[in-house]
């Protein structure tokens, strides 16, 4: 039986989800799409791999998976036909590709980027409620940018990774690392090859501290060379974070 692979773009809302990671008895976006999946295939399983596996309640614009189908569909139909067995879970292919010879939707990847949002007033969120972290308190932003700064290149982010991480190095090289404000948001993006466990959290959590004046725009990079967890600042909420893009050096042809 003939299977093609398939690139897919995906936008989710991470809220009711375990994460990308399929789990027993629990909700994922990677159990949405295979199930999905299985509707084209004749009822057969088929697994999906994921650019990036995202926590219990990070969204997503523009993660990037991979399947097989069982049989040579085009791209638009594979989309729309994903689409209607996704539903009504808050997960949508916006793009989709056969996908290039020895691609792969992880380990093909150049870049990844990520957005993370604080809502920075007084009044809590209504509009955007699970999708910001809300800060009452008046953050400089200027300040967590100038701190963010002596954090980019290649360092050993120890201090900024989950203790269940599984990397086997903590080595990874930042590209990216802005804080700007747009009105009442507070903005970071973060881009770098690869990203360890809850590192683009823990480096937000860090930065707010200097925002709040708590400490100097010179501490996260002490923070960084002590290589010491529990000397940084807080996991910044989940909901906050959304994976933004993926970068290719052989990009899919989308449409």
């Amino acid at each position: 039986m003939t299977r093609r692979r398939y690139a897919l773009t995906l936008e989710y809302d991470g809220a009711p989800f375990v994460g990308w990671q399929r789990q027993d008895g629990a909700l994922s976006v990677q159990r949405v799409l295979e199930e999905a999946a299985a509707r084209l295939n004749g009822g057969a399983p088929t697994a999906a791999v994921a650019a990036g596996r995202t926590d219990s309640g990070v969204h997503a614009e523009g993660q990037v998976a991979e399947i097989e189908v069982a049989a040579e569909l085009p791209p638009e139909r594979v989309r729309e036909a994903l689409n209607f067995h996704t539903r009504p879970h808050p997960v949508s292919v916006v793009r989709a590709a056969f996908a290039p010879p020895g691609w792969n939707a992880r380990f093909s990847a150049v870049r990844r980027g990520y957005r993370y949002r604080i809502l920075n007033r007084r009044p809590r969120p209504a509009l955007d409620a699970g999708r910001v972290w809300h800060v009452g308190q008046r953050l400089d932003a200027e300040a967590m940018h100038a701190a963010a700064q002596a954090l980019l290149g290649r360092h050993d982010f120890s201090a900024f990774r989950a203790a269940s991480c599984q990397a086997k190095s903590a080595e990874r090289t930042l590209d990216r690392l802005d804080v700007s404000r747009l009105g009442d948001e507070v903005v970071v993006f973060a881009e770098a090859r690869s990203f360890l466990h809850h590192q683009v959290r823990n480096l937000v959590g860090t930065l707010a501290m200097v925002g709040q004046g708590r400490r100097g725009p010179e501490w996260p990079r002490r923070v960084l060379d002590g290589r010491d967890r529990a000397k940084a600042g807080q996991t910044a909420p989940a909901e906050g974070l959304c994976f933004v893009f993926v970068r290719y050096e052989v990009e899919p042809e989308w449409r």
